[in-house]
Protein backbone atom coordinates (compact mmCIF):
# COMPACT_ATOMS: atom_id res chain seq x y z
CA UNK A 1 0.00 0.00 0.00
CA UNK A 2 2.19 2.68 -1.35
CA UNK A 3 1.79 6.54 -0.88
CA UNK A 4 0.49 8.15 -4.11
CA UNK A 5 3.34 9.90 -5.47
CA UNK A 6 1.18 13.24 -6.03
CA UNK A 7 2.42 15.59 -3.93
CA UNK A 8 -0.45 16.59 -1.00
CA UNK A 9 -2.39 19.84 -2.49
CA UNK A 10 -1.22 21.99 0.17
CA UNK A 11 2.07 21.89 -1.00
CA UNK A 12 3.32 24.41 -3.77
CA UNK A 13 6.40 22.90 -6.11
CA UNK A 14 8.98 26.03 -6.58
CA UNK A 15 11.89 23.41 -8.28
CA UNK A 16 12.76 20.37 -9.17
CA UNK A 17 13.51 19.94 -5.70
CA UNK A 18 11.69 21.64 -3.49
CA UNK A 19 8.54 22.16 -1.80
CA UNK A 20 7.01 25.02 0.67
CA UNK A 21 4.08 25.15 2.98
CA UNK A 22 1.98 27.97 2.75
CA UNK A 23 0.41 28.14 6.07
CA UNK A 24 -1.35 30.63 8.73
CA UNK A 25 2.06 31.77 10.15
CA UNK A 26 5.04 33.81 9.39
CA UNK A 27 7.02 31.06 9.42
CA UNK A 28 8.98 29.89 6.08
CA UNK A 29 8.51 26.15 6.01
CA UNK A 30 10.60 24.32 3.01
CA UNK A 31 10.34 20.41 2.41
CA UNK A 32 13.40 19.01 0.61
CA UNK A 33 11.60 16.50 -2.02
CA UNK A 34 11.75 15.25 -5.23
CA UNK A 35 8.81 14.16 -7.91
CA UNK A 36 9.90 10.87 -6.82
CA UNK A 37 9.76 11.29 -3.47
CA UNK A 38 6.01 11.24 -1.74
CA UNK A 39 5.04 12.79 1.42
CA UNK A 40 2.48 12.25 3.80
CA UNK A 41 -0.35 14.27 3.92
CA UNK A 42 -0.06 12.63 7.67
CA UNK A 43 3.07 14.31 8.31
CA UNK A 44 1.67 17.77 6.66
CA UNK A 45 -1.25 17.47 9.64
CA UNK A 46 1.00 17.23 12.17
CA UNK A 47 3.73 19.79 11.29
CA UNK A 48 0.83 22.46 10.74
CA UNK A 49 0.03 21.39 14.21
CA UNK A 50 3.71 22.09 15.46
CA UNK A 51 3.49 25.88 13.65
CA UNK A 52 1.30 26.42 16.72
CA UNK A 53 4.12 26.80 18.56
CA UNK A 54 5.03 29.63 17.36
CA UNK A 55 2.21 31.69 18.67
CA UNK A 56 2.80 29.50 21.92
CA UNK A 57 6.39 31.27 22.13
CA UNK A 58 5.01 35.06 21.26
CA UNK A 59 2.73 34.30 23.91
CA UNK A 60 5.11 33.53 26.31
CA UNK A 61 7.49 36.49 25.00
CA UNK A 62 4.68 38.96 25.65
CA UNK A 63 4.51 37.01 29.42
CA UNK A 64 7.83 37.49 30.12
CA UNK A 65 9.30 40.69 31.04
CA UNK A 66 12.92 41.18 30.56
CA UNK A 67 14.05 38.79 27.46
CA UNK A 68 16.98 39.51 25.54
CA UNK A 69 15.57 37.64 22.29
CA UNK A 70 12.29 37.50 20.91
CA UNK A 71 11.01 33.91 20.95
CA UNK A 72 9.77 32.41 18.10
CA UNK A 73 10.21 30.15 15.40
CA UNK A 74 12.27 31.38 13.12
CA UNK A 75 12.23 28.74 10.00
CA UNK A 76 11.23 25.24 9.06
CA UNK A 77 12.87 22.79 7.11
CA UNK A 78 11.78 19.05 5.98
CA UNK A 79 13.87 16.90 4.70
CA UNK A 80 13.05 13.53 2.05
CA UNK A 81 12.23 11.26 4.57
CA UNK A 82 9.81 13.01 6.25
CA UNK A 83 6.86 11.37 7.93
CA UNK A 84 4.72 11.72 10.60
CA UNK A 85 6.14 11.18 13.98
CA UNK A 86 5.03 11.07 17.43
CA UNK A 87 4.11 14.93 17.87
CA UNK A 88 6.36 16.49 15.67
CA UNK A 89 7.50 14.83 12.12
CA UNK A 90 10.23 12.60 12.13
CA UNK A 91 12.71 14.45 9.26
CA UNK A 92 12.02 18.08 10.77
CA UNK A 93 14.87 20.56 11.23
CA UNK A 94 13.68 23.57 13.28
CA UNK A 95 15.21 26.64 14.19
CA UNK A 96 13.97 28.53 16.76
CA UNK A 97 15.29 32.00 18.88
CA UNK A 98 15.17 32.44 22.22
CA UNK A 99 13.77 29.23 23.03
CA UNK A 100 14.43 25.42 23.30
CA UNK A 101 12.04 22.82 22.22
CA UNK A 102 12.69 19.21 23.77
CA UNK A 103 10.00 17.59 21.76
CA UNK A 104 11.74 18.91 18.66
CA UNK A 105 14.50 15.97 19.35
CA UNK A 106 12.70 13.19 20.76
CA UNK A 107 13.12 10.65 23.71
CA UNK A 108 15.75 9.05 21.26
CA UNK A 109 18.56 11.65 21.91
CA UNK A 110 21.36 11.46 20.10
CA UNK A 111 20.32 8.36 18.57
CA UNK A 112 22.33 8.62 14.85
CA UNK A 113 24.85 6.39 13.37
CA UNK A 114 28.62 5.01 12.96
CA UNK A 115 30.08 3.47 10.18
CA UNK A 116 33.63 1.67 9.63
CA UNK A 117 35.08 0.09 6.96
CA UNK A 118 37.09 -2.81 7.66
CA UNK A 119 40.42 -4.55 5.38
CA UNK A 120 38.00 -7.55 4.91
CA UNK A 121 35.68 -8.20 1.13
CA UNK A 122 32.78 -9.53 0.84
CA UNK A 123 33.99 -12.22 -0.91
CA UNK A 124 35.66 -13.36 2.37
CA UNK A 125 33.53 -13.28 4.84
CA UNK A 126 30.32 -14.78 2.55
CA UNK A 127 31.44 -18.66 3.10
CA UNK A 128 31.29 -18.06 7.02
CA UNK A 129 27.59 -16.31 6.70
CA UNK A 130 26.38 -19.31 8.78
CA UNK A 131 28.79 -18.86 11.45
CA UNK A 132 28.79 -15.26 11.76
CA UNK A 133 25.39 -15.33 12.26
CA UNK A 134 25.71 -17.29 15.80
CA UNK A 135 28.60 -15.81 16.66
CA UNK A 136 26.59 -12.48 16.62
CA UNK A 137 23.43 -13.75 18.20
CA UNK A 138 25.29 -15.11 21.14
CA UNK A 139 27.32 -11.44 20.95
CA UNK A 140 24.36 -9.25 20.78
CA UNK A 141 21.39 -11.33 22.49
CA UNK A 142 23.10 -14.12 24.71
CA UNK A 143 25.82 -12.33 27.18
CA UNK A 144 28.74 -12.69 24.70
CA UNK A 145 28.93 -8.93 24.41
CA UNK A 146 30.45 -8.41 27.82
CA UNK A 147 31.20 -4.71 28.43
CA UNK A 148 32.90 -4.34 31.85
CA UNK A 149 32.41 -1.05 32.99
CA UNK A 150 33.53 0.33 36.25
CA UNK A 151 31.95 3.43 37.90
CA UNK A 152 34.57 5.93 36.72
CA UNK A 153 33.98 4.34 32.83
CA UNK A 154 30.21 5.19 33.11
CA UNK A 155 30.62 8.54 34.78
CA UNK A 156 33.65 9.47 31.96
CA UNK A 157 30.90 7.96 29.17
CA UNK A 158 28.41 10.33 30.79
CA UNK A 159 29.96 13.50 31.40
CA UNK A 160 32.44 13.81 28.60
CA UNK A 161 31.29 11.28 25.92
CA UNK A 162 34.11 8.81 24.43
CA UNK A 163 36.99 10.15 25.70
CA UNK A 164 35.56 10.32 29.00
CA UNK A 165 34.99 6.32 28.53
CA UNK A 166 38.47 6.31 27.25
CA UNK A 167 40.57 8.32 29.74
CA UNK A 168 39.90 5.63 32.61
CA UNK A 169 41.65 2.77 29.83
CA UNK A 170 41.03 -0.38 28.70
CA UNK A 171 40.29 -2.91 31.39
CA UNK A 172 43.64 -5.67 31.58
CA UNK A 173 41.19 -8.54 31.41
CA UNK A 174 39.06 -7.47 28.76
CA UNK A 175 37.52 -9.72 26.46
CA UNK A 176 34.14 -9.63 24.43
CA UNK A 177 33.32 -6.35 23.06
CA UNK A 178 36.38 -4.39 24.79
CA UNK A 179 39.07 -7.21 22.74
CA UNK A 180 37.97 -5.19 19.90
CA UNK A 181 39.35 -1.48 20.99
CA UNK A 182 42.75 -0.62 19.40
CA UNK A 183 44.98 2.24 19.30
CA UNK A 184 43.17 4.00 16.30
CA UNK A 185 40.07 3.70 18.64
CA UNK A 186 41.49 6.02 21.13
CA UNK A 187 43.46 8.89 19.53
CA UNK A 188 43.13 11.36 16.48
CA UNK A 189 39.37 10.96 16.97
CA UNK A 190 39.49 14.70 15.46
CA UNK A 191 37.12 14.81 11.95
CA UNK A 192 35.67 11.11 12.67
CA UNK A 193 32.77 12.08 15.02
CA UNK A 194 30.36 14.72 14.64
CA UNK A 195 30.99 15.06 18.20
CA UNK A 196 33.35 13.05 20.44
CA UNK A 197 31.70 14.18 23.51
CA UNK A 198 28.97 16.83 24.66
CA UNK A 199 30.46 18.14 27.88
CA UNK A 200 28.28 17.99 31.06
CA UNK A 201 28.94 19.36 34.48
CA UNK A 202 27.72 16.66 36.15
CA UNK A 203 25.79 13.10 35.66
CA UNK A 204 24.28 13.12 39.12
CA UNK A 205 20.82 12.41 37.00
CA UNK A 206 21.97 8.94 36.36
CA UNK A 207 23.70 7.97 39.55
CA UNK A 208 21.81 4.71 40.18
CA UNK A 209 23.02 3.39 36.94
CA UNK A 210 26.87 4.78 37.52
CA UNK A 211 27.23 2.89 40.44
CA UNK A 212 24.85 -0.25 39.43
CA UNK A 213 26.50 -3.34 40.45
CA UNK A 214 29.47 -1.82 42.78
CA UNK A 215 32.98 -2.33 41.40
CA UNK A 216 33.77 -3.52 37.16
CA UNK A 217 30.25 -5.11 36.29
CA UNK A 218 29.33 -6.51 33.03
CA UNK A 219 26.60 -3.76 31.69
CA UNK A 220 23.15 -4.94 30.86
CA UNK A 221 22.28 -1.51 29.26
CA UNK A 222 25.00 -0.54 26.96
CA UNK A 223 25.17 -2.30 23.79
CA UNK A 224 21.93 -2.76 23.41
CA UNK A 225 20.67 -2.11 19.40
CA UNK A 226 17.16 -0.79 21.03
CA UNK A 227 13.74 -1.17 18.87
CA UNK A 228 12.35 0.03 15.62
CA UNK A 229 14.54 0.76 13.12
CA UNK A 230 17.55 0.41 15.11
CA UNK A 231 19.87 -2.13 13.60
CA UNK A 232 23.97 -3.18 13.56
CA UNK A 233 24.67 -4.69 10.20
CA UNK A 234 27.09 -5.87 8.19
CA UNK A 235 27.49 -4.34 4.24
CA UNK A 236 29.58 -3.99 1.34
CA UNK A 237 30.88 -1.20 -1.08
CA UNK A 238 28.91 -1.99 -4.42
CA UNK A 239 29.26 1.32 -6.07
CA UNK A 240 31.13 4.15 -5.53
CA UNK A 241 29.77 7.19 -7.21
CA UNK A 242 33.08 10.00 -6.05
CA UNK A 243 35.94 8.50 -6.16
CA UNK A 244 38.09 11.08 -4.44
CA UNK A 245 35.91 11.03 -1.37
CA UNK A 246 36.00 7.29 -1.65
CA UNK A 247 39.60 7.27 -1.43
CA UNK A 248 40.60 9.43 1.58
CA UNK A 249 37.33 7.64 3.52
CA UNK A 250 39.25 4.62 2.59
CA UNK A 251 36.32 2.90 0.59
CA UNK A 252 37.12 0.40 -2.39
CA UNK A 253 34.62 -2.18 -4.35
CA UNK A 254 33.94 -5.01 -2.14
CA UNK A 255 35.06 -3.44 1.02
CA UNK A 256 33.27 -4.57 4.07
CA UNK A 257 31.69 -1.89 6.06
CA UNK A 258 29.88 -1.94 9.43
CA UNK A 259 27.14 0.42 10.13
CA UNK A 260 25.34 0.99 13.76
CA UNK A 261 21.90 3.23 14.24
CA UNK A 262 20.86 3.41 17.68
CA UNK A 263 20.68 6.16 20.26
CA UNK A 264 20.07 6.78 23.95
CA UNK A 265 17.90 4.04 24.95
CA UNK A 266 16.03 4.07 28.58
CA UNK A 267 18.50 7.51 28.99
CA UNK A 268 17.05 9.74 26.90
CA UNK A 269 13.71 9.16 27.81
CA UNK A 270 14.59 9.80 31.32
CA UNK A 271 16.34 13.01 30.13
CA UNK A 272 13.27 13.92 28.06
CA UNK A 273 11.16 13.59 30.75
CA UNK A 274 13.23 16.16 32.80
CA UNK A 275 12.52 18.83 29.95
CA UNK A 276 9.39 18.51 30.22
CA UNK A 277 9.29 18.65 33.70
CA UNK A 278 11.44 21.78 33.43
CA UNK A 279 9.14 23.18 31.30
CA UNK A 280 6.07 22.53 33.09
CA UNK A 281 7.60 24.22 36.19
CA UNK A 282 8.55 27.17 34.35
CA UNK A 283 5.16 27.49 32.54
CA UNK A 284 4.18 31.06 33.18
CA UNK A 285 0.25 30.94 34.63
CA UNK A 286 -1.03 33.62 33.23
CA UNK A 287 -0.87 31.61 29.53
CA UNK A 288 -2.65 28.45 28.52
CA UNK A 289 -0.89 25.25 27.90
CA UNK A 290 -1.02 24.74 24.22
CA UNK A 291 -3.51 22.69 22.43
CA UNK A 292 -0.77 20.85 20.44
CA UNK A 293 1.14 19.96 24.08
CA UNK A 294 4.48 21.26 22.90
CA UNK A 295 5.59 23.19 25.72
CA UNK A 296 9.24 25.07 24.38
CA UNK A 297 11.75 26.53 27.13
CA UNK A 298 12.03 30.11 26.78
CA UNK A 299 15.96 31.46 27.36
CA UNK A 300 15.16 33.72 30.32
CA UNK A 301 16.89 34.05 33.49
CA UNK A 302 13.67 32.56 35.49
CA UNK A 303 14.19 29.62 34.00
CA UNK A 304 17.64 29.16 33.89
CA UNK A 305 18.28 26.44 37.01
CA UNK A 306 15.66 24.21 35.51
CA UNK A 307 17.20 24.53 31.94
CA UNK A 308 20.49 23.39 33.49
CA UNK A 309 19.63 20.50 34.88
CA UNK A 310 17.34 19.55 31.43
CA UNK A 311 20.64 20.55 29.26
CA UNK A 312 22.95 18.63 31.74
CA UNK A 313 20.71 15.56 31.34
CA UNK A 314 20.49 15.52 27.39
CA UNK A 315 24.32 15.35 27.63
CA UNK A 316 24.38 12.86 29.20
CA UNK A 317 22.11 11.52 27.22
CA UNK A 318 23.90 12.44 24.10
CA UNK A 319 27.64 10.93 25.36
CA UNK A 320 25.68 7.41 26.10
CA UNK A 321 24.58 7.15 22.69
CA UNK A 322 28.01 7.80 21.02
CA UNK A 323 29.47 4.99 23.56
CA UNK A 324 26.23 2.86 22.98
CA UNK A 325 27.50 3.36 19.10
CA UNK A 326 31.09 2.82 19.88
CA UNK A 327 30.31 -0.77 21.76
CA UNK A 328 27.97 -2.06 19.34
CA UNK A 329 30.60 -1.91 16.27
CA UNK A 330 33.14 -3.42 18.82
CA UNK A 331 30.85 -5.96 19.14
CA UNK A 332 30.73 -6.41 15.07
CA UNK A 333 34.14 -6.32 14.80
CA UNK A 334 34.37 -9.28 17.46
CA UNK A 335 32.05 -11.41 15.14
CA UNK A 336 33.95 -10.97 11.93
CA UNK A 337 37.26 -11.69 13.75
CA UNK A 338 35.51 -14.65 15.03
CA UNK A 339 34.70 -16.47 11.40
CA UNK A 340 37.01 -14.26 9.12
CA UNK A 341 40.38 -12.59 11.01
CA UNK A 342 41.09 -9.47 12.40
CA UNK A 343 38.82 -7.18 10.56
CA UNK A 344 41.36 -3.92 11.08
CA UNK A 345 38.12 -1.89 11.12
CA UNK A 346 38.40 2.24 11.23
CA UNK A 347 35.90 4.50 12.14
CA UNK A 348 34.88 6.64 8.68
CA UNK A 349 31.85 8.84 11.13
CA UNK A 350 29.78 9.11 13.59
CA UNK A 351 26.63 11.93 13.54
CA UNK A 352 23.26 12.16 15.16
CA UNK A 353 20.44 12.70 13.80
CA UNK A 354 18.38 13.85 16.85
CA UNK A 355 19.93 16.84 18.91
CA UNK A 356 19.77 19.97 19.32
CA UNK A 357 22.64 22.93 18.49
CA UNK A 358 22.41 26.08 20.61
CA UNK A 359 23.95 29.12 19.31
CA UNK A 360 25.68 32.42 20.96
CA UNK A 361 22.91 33.98 19.46
CA UNK A 362 19.82 33.09 21.03
CA UNK A 363 19.10 30.69 18.03
CA UNK A 364 19.19 26.63 18.39
CA UNK A 365 18.52 24.15 15.65
CA UNK A 366 16.39 21.23 16.26
CA UNK A 367 17.04 17.87 14.15
CA UNK A 368 14.70 15.13 14.36
CA UNK A 369 15.48 12.61 12.50
CA UNK A 370 17.80 14.82 9.87
CA UNK A 371 21.38 14.65 9.87
CA UNK A 372 23.84 17.15 9.54
CA UNK A 373 25.35 18.14 6.27
CA UNK A 374 27.65 20.85 6.40
CA UNK A 375 30.78 21.19 3.84
CA UNK A 376 32.90 18.15 3.77
CA UNK A 377 31.25 16.25 5.95
CA UNK A 378 30.15 11.99 5.55
CA UNK A 379 26.42 11.75 5.63
CA UNK A 380 25.06 8.65 6.33
CA UNK A 381 21.37 7.48 4.68
CA UNK A 382 20.68 4.46 5.18
CA UNK A 383 17.94 2.11 3.49
CA UNK A 384 15.25 -0.12 4.81
CA UNK A 385 16.42 -3.38 6.28
CA UNK A 386 17.78 -5.79 2.87
CA UNK A 387 18.10 -2.40 0.68
CA UNK A 388 21.16 -0.23 0.26
CA UNK A 389 22.51 2.31 1.91
CA UNK A 390 24.86 5.44 0.97
CA UNK A 391 27.59 7.45 1.91
CA UNK A 392 27.11 11.39 0.67
CA UNK A 393 29.28 13.96 0.90
CA UNK A 394 27.65 17.16 2.80
CA UNK A 395 27.64 20.47 0.90
CA UNK A 396 26.58 22.45 3.56
CA UNK A 397 23.34 23.86 1.36
CA UNK A 398 22.10 26.58 3.73
CA UNK A 399 18.42 26.60 2.25
CA UNK A 400 18.31 23.12 4.01
CA UNK A 401 19.39 24.47 7.30
CA UNK A 402 23.00 22.09 6.44
CA UNK A 403 20.58 19.06 7.22
CA UNK A 404 20.19 15.80 5.15
CA UNK A 405 17.27 13.25 5.81
CA UNK A 406 18.90 10.19 7.94
CA UNK A 407 17.10 7.25 6.11
CA UNK A 408 14.28 6.93 3.33
CA UNK A 409 11.11 7.52 5.42
CA UNK A 410 8.59 4.87 5.98
CA UNK A 411 5.90 4.79 3.59
CA UNK A 412 3.59 2.37 5.69
CA UNK A 413 3.00 3.29 9.07
CA UNK A 414 3.64 1.05 11.88
CA UNK A 415 0.21 -0.05 12.75
CA UNK A 416 -0.81 -0.90 8.99
CA UNK A 417 2.30 -2.79 8.49
CA UNK A 418 0.50 -6.49 9.76
CA UNK A 419 -1.85 -6.20 6.76
CA UNK A 420 1.55 -7.27 4.99
CA UNK A 421 1.93 -10.32 2.55
CA UNK A 422 2.89 -13.05 4.06
CA UNK A 423 4.87 -14.38 1.00
CA UNK A 424 6.70 -11.26 0.45
CA UNK A 425 8.03 -12.13 3.98
CA UNK A 426 9.02 -15.44 3.51
CA UNK A 427 10.85 -14.61 0.17
CA UNK A 428 12.37 -11.81 1.76
CA UNK A 429 13.85 -14.07 4.73
CA UNK A 430 14.72 -16.82 1.79
CA UNK A 431 17.11 -14.71 0.18
CA UNK A 432 18.33 -12.24 3.18
CA UNK A 433 20.17 -12.63 7.06
CA UNK A 434 18.48 -10.95 9.70
CA UNK A 435 20.49 -11.62 13.03
CA UNK A 436 17.49 -11.50 16.24
CA UNK A 437 17.50 -12.74 19.80
CA UNK A 438 14.66 -15.57 18.57
CA UNK A 439 16.50 -18.02 16.15
CA UNK A 440 13.54 -18.92 13.66
CA UNK A 441 15.20 -22.19 12.62
CA UNK A 442 15.64 -23.46 15.55
CA UNK A 443 13.06 -26.58 15.52
CA UNK A 444 11.90 -25.94 19.16
CA UNK A 445 10.99 -22.41 18.39
CA UNK A 446 9.55 -23.20 15.18
CA UNK A 447 6.95 -25.51 16.78
CA UNK A 448 5.54 -22.36 18.55
CA UNK A 449 3.42 -20.46 16.33
CA UNK A 450 2.18 -17.69 18.63
CA UNK A 451 5.94 -16.67 19.16
CA UNK A 452 6.63 -17.18 15.25
CA UNK A 453 3.85 -15.35 14.89
CA UNK A 454 4.62 -12.53 16.87
CA UNK A 455 7.82 -12.49 15.26
CA UNK A 456 6.87 -12.21 11.99
CA UNK A 457 4.20 -9.08 13.08
CA UNK A 458 7.98 -7.14 14.02
CA UNK A 459 9.79 -8.01 11.06
CA UNK A 460 7.05 -6.89 8.72
CA UNK A 461 7.47 -3.42 10.28
CA UNK A 462 10.84 -3.45 9.43
CA UNK A 463 10.74 -4.81 5.72
CA UNK A 464 11.53 -2.72 3.00
CA UNK A 465 7.84 -2.70 1.55
CA UNK A 466 7.05 -0.47 4.44
CA UNK A 467 9.49 2.12 3.60
CA UNK A 468 10.01 4.63 0.63
CA UNK A 469 12.27 3.64 -2.33
CA UNK A 470 15.91 4.90 -1.01
CA UNK A 471 17.52 5.65 -4.57
CA UNK A 472 14.78 8.50 -5.17
CA UNK A 473 15.62 9.88 -1.81
CA UNK A 474 19.22 10.61 -2.70
CA UNK A 475 18.54 11.68 -5.64
CA UNK A 476 16.83 14.03 -4.42
CA UNK A 477 19.20 15.15 -2.01
CA UNK A 478 21.82 15.60 -4.80
CA UNK A 479 19.70 17.47 -7.26
CA UNK A 480 19.08 19.50 -4.06
CA UNK A 481 22.51 20.09 -3.78
CA UNK A 482 22.20 19.36 -0.46
CA UNK A 483 24.71 16.27 -0.33
CA UNK A 484 26.44 14.34 -3.19
CA UNK A 485 26.94 10.47 -3.19
CA UNK A 486 30.02 8.60 -2.41
CA UNK A 487 29.46 5.03 -2.45
CA UNK A 488 26.79 2.74 -2.35
CA UNK A 489 26.46 -0.49 0.37
CA UNK A 490 24.74 -3.10 0.15
CA UNK A 491 23.87 -5.53 3.17
CA UNK A 492 24.88 -8.92 3.77
CA UNK A 493 23.08 -9.23 7.04
CA UNK A 494 21.27 -7.18 9.90
CA UNK A 495 21.04 -7.40 13.32
CA UNK A 496 17.91 -5.97 14.63
CA UNK A 497 16.91 -6.01 18.52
Amino acid sequence: MPLPKRPDRRLVRTDDSWLTLPNPTDVPVEICAGPEVPIESAAIDELLTVLETDRTLRELGQATPGLEFEPRIDRVVCTPDFHKGAGIPIGTVLRTVGALVPQAVGNDINCGMRVEVTSLTVDRVRPHLDRLERRLRHLFFEGGRRIGLTPAHREGLLRDGLPGLIAEGVPADADGAWGQVGPDDTADLGGRLHAAGYPARSADAFRDWITSGGGTSYDSIIGSVGGGNHFAELQYVSAIHDGAAAYAWGLAPGRVVLMVHTGSLSLGHQANATGHDQARAAWPRTVPRPANRILPMLLDERGAAGRERYLTAFANAANFAVGNRFFLAMMLRAGLASVAGDPGSRLIYDAPHNLMWPGADGSAVHRKGATPAELGEPVIVPGSMGAPSYLLRGLGNDRALGSACHGAGRSIPRGATARGSDAELDAFLREFRVVTPLNHRDPAVAGRRDIIAAWRRDLKQEAPWAYKDVGPVVDTLRMAEVAQPVAELRPILTVKG
